[in-house]
């Protein structure tokens, strides 16, 4: 299908969005990388009146590193995260996740933020922002990951509010990430990323509710010693994962046991 009809903008600056975003309304969108939002316009699931293309603004690119804290700025594309050295030296599970997204060509242009700002329950990087207390800094405030994936494609976001940069914890330990797709490239049935911290095991789930889980009932077993089988029996406490016609609901519960199981293992859990 084609969108429907739509003004298009392309800002000069972060201030020159910001003020566009305000003038526009809230029917204006936010153009990234544009992996999400176009297919969502193609389908007439969104029909913006107006987008903000940010794809010329420098200042919302790279990595760096400050301290104990890797931050990522909101253009930052995934193949970019993929190969960064300073990403797979602070948190490789992050380049390991961001390896998984899409296929080449969404990966040489979707962006970070993009992707976080969508809110798709089945986006990788939602349940590690999750599952590490990343903070999602914005033009008007810092959120903590746990307030803000309230539900599918739905966020605290005003209209004109921007995500500049991502804030994760450097975490170099061991990890893992794995996930299970019936096609190459498809979105992931069920997946799991799991990391070693100071405080201990962290275990995020991708694609097994309206919004990204942290499968706290596998991070307390392991806690009290559990073997990476017996705690990845706790992995689908509390889920109810809504069926599909490529998987029903037990299926993908079973799904979420499974490769639990299996990253733990391969993440160094006996």
């Amino acid at each position: 299908m084609i969108p429907a009809a739509f003004d298009y903008h392309r800002a000069t600056s972060l201030d020159d969005a910001v003020r566009r975003l305000g003038e526009l309304g809230d029917e204006a969108k936010i153009l990234a990388g544009g992996h999400s939002l176009i297919p969502f316009m193609r389908l007439r699931l969104a029909a913006p009146t107006a987008l903000v293309d940010l794809h010329g603004l420098a200042e919302l690119r790279g990595v760096r590193r400050d301290g104990a804290t890797l931050r990522i700025g909101a253009l930052t594309r995934h193949r970019d995260l993929e190969t960064d050295p300073v990403v797979r030296a602070a948190l490789p599970l992050l380049a390991t996740v961001a390896g998984h997204i899409g296929d080449p060509q969404v990966r040489n242009r979707g962006t970070i933020a993009g992707a976080v700002a969508h809110a798709d329950p089945a986006g990788e990087y939602a349940a590690v922002c999750l599952m590490l207390d990343a903070r999602i800094v914005t033009t008007k405030r810092e959120l903590g990951a746990a307030g803000f994936f309230l539900g599918r494609y739905t966020t605290p976001l005003d209209p004109d509010e921007i995500i500049t940069e991502i804030a994760f914890p450097v975490e170099p330990g061991p990890h893992a990430y794995l996930e299970f797709c019936q096609r190459l490239y498809d979105w992931a049935l069920v997946g799991v990323a799991v990391q070693r911290t100071a405080s201990g095991w962290r275990v995020g789930l991708v694609n097994v509710s309206d919004t990204p889980v942290r499968a706290a009932g596998v991070e307390r077993a392991l806690a009290a010693g559990a073997t990476a089988a017996e705690a990845a029996e706790r992995a689908p406490d509390g889920l109810d994962p809504i069926p599909t016609s490529r998987a029903p609901t037990a299926y993908r519960v079973h799904l979420t046991r499974v490769l639990t199981r299996r990253a733990l293992a391969q993440a160094g859990v006996g």
